[in-house]
């Protein structure tokens, strides 16, 4: 049987791969990344090689006015720039904003991976299924601020044996090139030291912040991403033989789940991030963000009405509320496991919501969309 993947947003499921500034070269509004052994091989005939191998040890990126010719005759591919505006953000830009994360790829092309398909459906399954019960449990149970191994198993039915193992899915089909532009992103974060009136402000690494009306120079973040409408198909199978009852017993289940059992708990996981994401929006004043929810909530609602689809956001950027399997960060015991994580303890205060930053795809110069959102569809 096949699946089919649509790209709702832009959208990164990467292979923790990046191109660093001295592997490509910007020209013409996009990004030519450089076949390095071709130039090695023909620089090796003549005497500008060692200054080319200095360039590359010394340089942030490559000097356009001594090396641009590369970028015209030897580029391994050519990945335009969303808009004309991400290119000049890109010239502007510091040097660590330069380096590039791409698409997963093989030598047969870009794919999605499988992994990130069925973690964003597991993700789904354990939201459907834990409570303020369960987090209020589970935040008993620390040890000062250790937290329990394996918290969210009990979630999945059984302490060995997860039952995403119903569902078989493979990598997908290699896509055409032509599916990928350069988007340049920006964090939202909301300014709360007046009580009651958030304010948009933009993250500027290592200075903190500025306000909505110098979002130019807050930090640009730029990625390889699938365009919106590109549609990654690949096969999966029902492992049916894992719902006969004695064999579903011996997992430590206490019922094999159907297969619509997992797509409607990717809707409600959905519905719940959207309808945060929207307060967000609105909070904030962005309305572009407003608008582009409001169209995503409008594809949920469809897909609800089709059998075997459902929403995902999956990938790079897709922040907090992808990631985790309960949304009530409000919760007094919720924030005492987060408390006990050190990488987002530091990030919780009182009376302040979290997460309180948003990770925005820019169009056009403008914010105008969420990373991430696809449409599911399980085909016969």
């Amino acid at each position: 049987m096949k699946y089919k993947l649509t790209a709702l947003t832009p959208l990164l499921v990467g292979d923790g791969q990046e191109l660093s500034p001295i592997d490509y070269m910007v020209w013409k509004d996009q990004v030519n990344v450089l076949d390095q052994t071709r130039i090695f091989k023909l620089l090796a005939r003549g005497p500008r090689l060692e200054g080319y191998l200095t360039q590359l040890r010394k340089a942030t990126k490559l000097d356009f006015a001594s090396w641009g010719g590369f970028a015209q005759n030897f580029s391994q591919r050519r990945i335009p720039f969303e808009a004309p505006e991400a290119a000049a953000a890109w010239n502007s830009a510091p040097p660590e904003s330069l380096f590039i994360p791409t698409f997963a790829a093989n030598y047969r092309g870009a794919y999605l991976p499988a992994s990130a398909l069925k973690g964003a459906l597991r993700t789904g399954l354990v939201f459907s299924r834990w409570s303020a019960g369960v987090i209020e449990r589970t935040a008993a149970a620390l040890e000062g601020d250790r937290l329990p191994r394996r918290a969210g198993e009990s979630a999945e039915g059984s302490a060995h044996a997860s039952q995403m193992r119903l569902l078989g899915i493979a990598d997908s089909e290699p896509v055409p090139v032509s599916a990928f532009k350069i988007y340049v992103s920006r964090t939202a974060s909301l300014d709360v030291r007046q009580a009651g009136n958030p304010q948009l402000v933009w993250k500027v690494a290592g200075r903190g912040s500025v306000a909505a009306q110098r979002v130019n120079e807050a930090t640009p973040v730029f990625a390889e991403m699938a365009v919106p409408g590109t549609e990654f198909a690949g096969a999966w199978q029902e492992h049916t033989f894992l719902q006969q009852p004695e064999l579903a017993r011996s997992l430590g289940w206490r019922g094999a789940p159907q297969l619509d059992t997992f797509v409607t708990a990717a809707n409600q996981f959905a519905a719940s991030q959207l309808g945060l994401q929207a307060h967000y929006a609105q909070a904030s004043g962005l309305a572009g963000l407003q608008q582009t929810i409001a169209q995503l909530q409008a594809e949920l609602e469809a897909a609800q009405g089709v059998a075997l689809s459902c929403l995902l956001c999956l990938g790079w950027g897709g922040g907090f509320l992808s990631k985790t399997s309960f949304h009530g960060t409000d919760s007094d015991a919720y924030r005492k496991i987060l408390r006990a994580v050190p990488s987002i303890g530091r990030a919780i205060r009182e009376q302040v919501p979290f997460p309180k930053t948003r990770r925005v795809i820019f169009a056009q110069g403008k914010p105008a969309t969420l990373p991430g959102w696809a449409r599911l569809s399980l085909g016969g």
